[in-house]
């Protein structure tokens, strides 16, 4: 949970992988991925992560594609119960509203997790940023959003960046590397190299830089200080657990607005 969120008046949170049902390897609070573990662990696992958030909540999700859509929610009436939510048929990975009762929510396992919240309007979004996205700019796509919605001022904006694959650990090959450098000219600092055709990339600050850029704040940005790959105890990781488990479950990071600003 980002505490200057909840100051400026929006509830928020950041699952980790313990307290569920799901059998990941025991026990996992998964939270996404109906192909890979049963509905009835997740609707579960879901129902006991939004429990944890004073208020009745409606969960407004997407089908993620690693791309640069956002979708608008401009009230709960437009969010399907949980049981019919499991195959989402709208496809970005960016959401924004400034609806009561509405949780924005995205899942990652190894991606960037960003929550916005504008105190001024009451505005938020929710945004799922991989290498993908962030060379696509979704960040800064879910800000201009807000603007163009809700009349958003960056500066006002607080920001919080949540538990992802750190440069400490996520290591990307020649492809990645020259198309950021195509798109962002000063991207270097970004990488770290390690081996030949290879280096370690720092998505975090990736997408800090950007909306910095754009005119949110730096002293609004909160960037926590925890790799998912180094901390497999706590969080999924795609990269560190698909090839030896065969399944991986999935994180959620949420944000809405309190009753304060209802």
């Amino acid at each position: 949970m980002s505490e200057k969120l909840e100051t400026a008046g929006f509830v928020n949170g950041f699952s980790t992988r313990m307290g569920g049902t799901s059998p990941m390897p025991t026990g996992s609070l998964n939270l996404a991925g109906f192909n890979e573990d049963a509905a009835e662990n997740i609707l579960e696992n879901r129902r006991r992560f939004l429990k944890l958030f004073p208020g009745s909540w409606n969960l407004a999700g997407c089908w993620q594609v690693h791309g640069a859509d956002v979708r608008q929610v401009h009230s709960a009436r437009e969010i399907p119960a949980p049981e019919q939510s499991r195959g989402e048929s709208i496809y970005c990975d960016a959401i924004i509203s400034n609806a009561a009762d509405v949780l924005a929510g995205v899942k990652t396992a190894d991606c960037v997790p960003i929550l916005i919240g504008d105190p001024n309007t009451g505005a938020f979004a929710a945004v799922h940023a991989g290498w993908r996205g962030t060379l696509e700019s979704i960040a800064s796509h879910a800000v201009k959003r807000l603007v163009e919605a809700y009349q958003t001022q960056p500066a006002n904006l607080q920001v919080a960046i949540g538990p992802a694959a750190g440069g400490c650990c996520y290591e990307v090959g020649t492809d990645v590397i020259e198309a950021f450098r195509t798109r962002f000219p000063d991207s270097d600092s970004l990488f770290t190299a390690t081996r030949d055709g290879h280096a370690r990339v720092d998505l975090l600050s990736a997408n800090r830089n950007q909306l910095i850029q754009l005119g949110v704040k730096a002293e609004r940005i909160q960037t926590a200080p925890l790799c998912t790959m180094c901390n497999t105890d706590l969080f999924f990781s795609y990269r560190k657990e698909k090839k030896s488990q065969g399944k991986v479950g999935r994180l959620m990071s949420v944000i809405g607005r309190s009753s304060a600003l209802r």
